[in-house]
């Protein structure tokens, strides 16, 4: 399944031009506030007109304003889960499922087995004023995948919850993106829940697509820390777990230029992870740190130093196979002489890795 996406439109201020193209998976198209994201996900579903676009979906014309092509928004096949869930208070659980289940005319073996994967069946006699907001958004995806969409359009669908409500409902959009046979577009302003989720990103920055690539590699590349809120920058690590050890409580994961310990994750031994390392997180050294509490040390060569307006640098580097971004001050980067080229060492602490950005890879 593919998606092609090119539009234009003019606001009173703001110029809106993004185009890009997709596979399969889950596409996230990301970027600061106002950078135009919802409205890329509102031309695909045909819930927007721009002044100017075209959007393809497995081939298929969507819009193509040339031509005069602008297929309903209820005739695209494409499901789209909001911010907020918009469940039918008067329906319960089911019947809320049902109703997207009637314009599909899903089977019974469908409808169990999406109750099934987004671990809903005890909700199906209740009301929605009865459940969470972790339970309304993924009862709203049930309906949203028993219309049988060809594409899944999500906006900001955890922008709304908590941490605590957050961290329930990640896992269902792993497997939703694993084993569903859905694509999904998915818009977000959240670096973390992009490194968890995404196949595929989409970087906008102020109407423009400044990236168009796999999430470790768009994530870790620092010239793109501008394009979202400076404390979020960092990279992904893909990394495989090796060994528990249930005496410190912490799991071993081997990367390519190493291995990094972290409070135990709930993998198998074997599962392959992404982990998310945020920017102000690292530490860097000129010669290796001997005798220290910290266990995550990893041999790294500096790629790349870019200094903003005040007096952060984001500092770009290659971990074996993996780019690592670290953000430290100029008189950091001044007493350590660094410079592109140089070798040097990257501290990690175990503790400063948080649960929600561990992740099937």
């Amino acid at each position: 399944m593919s998606l092609s996406v090119a539009i234009r439109h003019q606001y009173p201020e703001f110029s809106l031009h993004a185009s890009f193209d997709v596979g399969a998976g889950l596409t996230a198209v990301m970027g600061r506030s106002g950078a135009g994201k919802t409205t890329v996900a509102n031309a695909v579903a045909g819930l927007f007109r721009p002044d100017e676009g075209k959007v393809l979906v497995a081939g298929e014309t969507l819009l193509d304003t040339s031509a005069s092509v602008d297929v309903p928004a209820h005739r695209r096949r494409i499901g789209y889960v909001f911010q907020e869930a918009r469940l039918f208070p008067h329906l319960n659980v089911r019947q809320n499922l049902l109703y997207g289940k009637w314009f599909a005319r899903a089977s019974g073996a469908e409808f169990d087995r999406i109750v099934e994967m987004l671990g809903i069946g005890p909700l199906l006699g209740r009301r929605p004023s009865a459940l969470s907001g972790g339970e309304k958004q993924r009862v709203a995806l049930g309906r949203a995948l028993l219309s049988d969409p060809r594409l899944l359009v999500m906006d900001e669908p955890l922008a709304a919850l908590d941490a605590q409500r957050k961290a329930e409902i990640i896992p269902y959009l792993e497997r939703l993106r694993d084993d569903a046979g859905k694509p999904i577009l998915y818009v977000s302003h959240s670096t973390s829940e992009v490194a968890r989720l995404a196949t595929t990103v989409v970087m906008i920055d102020a109407g423009r697509v400044v990236a168009c690539g796999g999430a470790a590699e768009v994530l870790s590349d620092p010239s793109l820390a501008r394009a979202m809120p400076i404390r979020e920058a960092g990279a992904v690590l893909i990394a495989t777990v090796a060994v528990h050890d249930e005496a410190d409580g912490l799991s071993e994961l081997t990367v390519s230029a190493g291995s990094v310990f972290l409070p135990k994750v709930r993998a198998a031994i074997g599962a392959k992870l992404r982990v998310r390392v945020e920017a102000h997180d690292i530490l860097l050294f000129k010669d290796a740190p001997i005798g220290g509490s910290a266990l995550n040390v990893l041999p790294v060569t500096v790629t790349s130093i870019r200094q903003g307006d005040g007096p952060g640098v984001i500092v770009g580097l290659i971990a074996g196979d993996d780019p690592l971004i670290a953000r430290i001050t100029r008189r950091s980067v001044r007493n350590l002489g660094l410079t592109p080229g140089e070798a040097c060492y990257a501290v990690l602490k175990s503790t400063s890795v948080a649960a929600e950005d561990v992740g099937a890879a």
